[in-house]
């Protein structure tokens, strides 16, 4: 029955998200970014619902249950951070530039190479983090169905793709308003019936008042602040929380949307730590048969709210994966074979292209979805990855005018070289067994987990520092016109308008 439920609640979603491709109406503005056109409000809830995915929620609930509350809830604290300097920083910045895709953004500053890596980074990383919403969505099934995990994977694929390929950024607007207000109301009630039927007790030793688990590695404080460390700076170079921002109609929306969603997110996503505690003395043993979410909305819960429950947190994963299908596209298309490269407007040809490129990208999610069946530790690995390489250029490029294409290149050289070599001879990623790719060494133990994203951010950073002290102040970088409405922006965001 619940399947049955959630099944038509999917339709629905893709149905409005079909339906949104009349908006498209073949420009590629309008696909990839909204036609620039979305209030705060709008963009506030993209960037709600992007964070509000079964990465960030069932992740968030179990690493809760099986390590403690600030394991669990490092997860939203890190996204709301991550927003709120987005907000304050750089959200006026990002769309006062102009661009389409992060990687352009990035040239503007450090020139082609540096876009081609970031490309390259971002893409890939962000392939980890759909596959992370495709493991929530198999384990639904799995528990559900009774269809096998790998068969609910694949049963999922060409939903996602399909309404993505035709609606774009439009698509990901309208099932976001769409699960966002699912979630508001399915959330609200978990948290109410729970607290009616059960009471929020807390296991010993997890509870929100243990501070050793933000204070002791042996009780995982390593762990719980590289997560919180690695959301809040390593989400600030997305690509799908980017694009979003590129789509508000102007840097003030685009400021205002970022500040909102950070508070939307701990409204959100803090409950269901503590539903997730809660839940582990109501399920007991059957806590190590899947997500403990759907072990508690499958086995406890009345039908009706397990139906609204998981029917908006797929509606969430879905507008995620669609939101990362389209990022990681136009990345490709406009940064890595530069279809059109250097036209004023987006051409067809860009529409073309976009679309040709998503299922491409959506397979190789698909594998590593299937070789890592974790929620949280592949959201929290996309933005380690992204902290150790992206964000010392981004950070001190933006606001220092010392260092060029080659301190951006030695940092993110540096930085990437040393996470690899710590994941790969390192048993475990984020205290969960390393099964994408570990080779047994006796050089790296497990006690290095956490720490590791600490130690190649640090690199970063200071291979940035070393090269720029010996790089002269570049000399401002000459940029194409501004058109009538970027020029307006740039005034606004306080950036000098290109000449």
């Amino acid at each position: 029955m619940i399947i049955v439920g959630v099944g038509v609640c999917m339709a629905l979603i893709a149905a409005i998200g079909l339906l949104s491709a009349r908006r498209v109406r073949g420009d590629s503005t309008n696909y990839l970014v909204a036609g620039r056109s979305l209030p705060a409000a709008m963009v506030a809830t993209l960037l709600v619902s992007q964070a509000v995915d079964s990465n960030a929620t069932l992740g968030n609930a179990d690493l809760a249950a099986g390590f403690g509350f600030w394991a669990g809830a490092a997860l939203p604290l890190g996204l709301a951070l991550c927003l709120l300097l987005l907000g304050l920083f750089f959200a006026r910045r990002i769309r006062a530039s102009g661009a389409v895709t992060l990687p352009e953004f990035f040239q503007r500053r450090f020139g082609h190479g540096t876009r081609l890596a970031a490309s390259a980074l971002t893409v890939g990383s962000f392939a980890i983090l759909l596959a992370g919403n495709l493991v929530a969505i198999g384990f639904l099934f799995e528990h559900f169905s009774g269809l096998s995990y790998a068969t609910g994977i694949w049963l999922t694929i060409p939903l996602a793709v399909l309404y993505t390929l035709f609606g774009g950024m439009f698509a990901g607007l309208s099932t976001g308003l769409a699960q966002f207000a699912l979630n508001t109301v399915g959330i609200a009630a978990l948290t109410i019936w729970m607290a009616t039927s059960h009471g929020f007790s807390v296991p010993e030793g997890l509870g929100p008042g243990d501070l050793e688990q933000l204070t002791s590695t042996e009780h995982g404080a390593a762990i719980n602040w590289a997560t919180l460390i690695a959301l809040g700076l390593g989400n600030l170079v997305a690509i799908d929380l980017t694009q979003r921002i590129f789509s508000a109609r102007g840097p003030r929306d685009a400021r205002t949307a970022a500040l909102s969603a950070s508070a939307g997110i701990v409204v959100f996503c803090l409950p269901l730590s503590f539903v997730a505690l809660a839940a582990v003395s109501v399920v007991g043993d059957r806590a190590a048969d899947g997500p403990i979410l759907y072990v508690l909305l499958g086995d406890h819960a009345p039908t009706w709210l397990a139906v609204l429950v998981i029917s908006g947190l797929l509606a969430a994963s879905l507008t995620t994966i669609g939101g990362i299908l389209l990022a990681t596209s136009s990345v490709v298309v406009r940064d890595v074979l530069r279809v059109d490269d250097g036209a004023e407007v987006m051409t067809p040809r860009v529409l073309r292209a976009t679309r040709l490129v998503m299922p491409p990208i959506a397979l190789a999610a698909t594998v590593v979805a299937l070789r890592v069946p974790q929620t949280g530790i592949l959201l929290t690995l996309t933005f380690d990855l992204l902290l150790a390489s992206l964000i010392a250029p981004f950070i001190l490029g933006t606001f220092w005018r010392r260092g060029g294409a080659r301190a951006a290149g030695a940092a993110i050289v540096v930085g990437i070289a040393v996470r690899l070599v710590c994941f790969v001879f390192t048993p475990t990623i984020y205290g969960t067994e390393n099964t994408l790719l570990h080779v047994s060494n006796d050089w790296l133990s497990a006690s290095i987990d956490g720490w590791s994203t600490f130690l190649a951010a640090g690199a970063s950073l200071l291979a940035y520092l070393t090269v720029a002290a010996f790089e002269p102040a570049p000399a401002p970088r000459a940029e194409a016109q501004p058109t009538e409405e970027a020029a307006p922006a740039a005034a606004d965001a306080g950036l000098a308008p290109a000449r």
